[in-house]
């Protein structure tokens, strides 16, 4: 779960997951992997389609996942790349989600969402509000994404960072008795639930035209997931997109949710 648009940190693995990442081939035959010996990506100029065929081949891209699904937040820093690099090397890890926010996609790369709060010519170049609450992305669709790209272009000197909750962390440090009563329940998520209230405070947000809102229709989620690779639990609920527990009163579902969101924030799960 995150809130706000940049971050940095770093990146890791286990040693035979980073060893991967570094190089791979059989011995005496290696050739360089994702990433150089300060873990660093690779200078994206070396990005063509044969380097994409080697370095990104199934072994990589598999150890890189590993790795993602073990720290949940993988840092690459000071890339240059294209939005067409920045889009192949997102898709190399399944179908991408195209963002109901029409307006603000780039320019022939609609996988892309532009988040900024610059103006030019008095109109918004960007999102400019996406990070105001608490949230997993897409997780209003039925089948929420593995997970989100980010490329910062231009950051200021202080604040604006990206923070990131860990959910398992989260749910782990539940007491058995909230556990054992949140663990059969599921919950609506909504784009919608606060659109409104963004639009107000912030008139750049467009109004979405009937088209958009059939395509952010709720759906229902549990409140705890499964990930389906590592078998870890997590929290599923955030404070942006769900809206009630499906089963519960309003009285009842507000309280709970209320108290599952002041949980999962906590400064001991957050990383920024």
């Amino acid at each position: 779960m995150l809130q706000c648009e940049a971050g940095h940190g770093t990146a890791g693995g286990n040693q035979d997951t980073a060893m991967k990442l570094l190089r791979y081939g059989p011995p005496g035959q290696e050739k360089p992997g994702l990433l150089d010996a300060q873990g660093v990506l690779r200078d994206a100029s070396a990005w063509t389609d044969d380097w994409a065929d080697e370095a990104l081949a199934p072994a990589a891209l598999e150890a890189l996942q590993q790795a993602h699904w073990q720290h949940h937040v993988l840092v690459f820093r000071d890339q240059r790349i294209t939005p067409a690099q920045q889009v192949a090397f997102s898709r190399r890890f399944g179908p991408l989600q195209i963002h109901v926010q029409k307006k603000f996609q780039l320019a022939g790369h609609p996988e892309v969402l532009i988040v900024s709060n610059i103006k030019e010519n008095g109109e918004p170049i960007g999102l400019g509000d996406a990070g105001v609450y608490w949230h997993s992305d897409i997780s209003y669709k039925p089948q929420p994404s593995l997970g989100s790209l980010l490329h910062a272009q231009e950051l200021p000197g202080e604040g604006g960072d990206t923070l990131f909750a860990d959910q398992h962390l989260a749910w782990e440090a539940l007491s058995p008795e909230l556990k054992q009563r949140i663990l059969p329940l599921r919950a609506e998520h909504s784009y919608l639930a606060k659109y409104e209230e963004l639009r107000a405070r912030n008139p750049w947000r467009p109004r979405l035209t009937p088209a958009q809102i059939a395509q952010v229709a709720p759906a229902v989620q549990p409140v705890v997931r499964t990930h389906p690779e590592t078998g870890r639990k997590a929290l599923f609920v955030s404070e942006h997109f769900t809206t009630r527990i499906l089963g519960l009163s309003p009285a009842k579902s507000d309280a709970l949710l209320a108290e599952l969101f002041a949980h999962s924030t906590q400064p001991q799960f957050v990383y920024r």
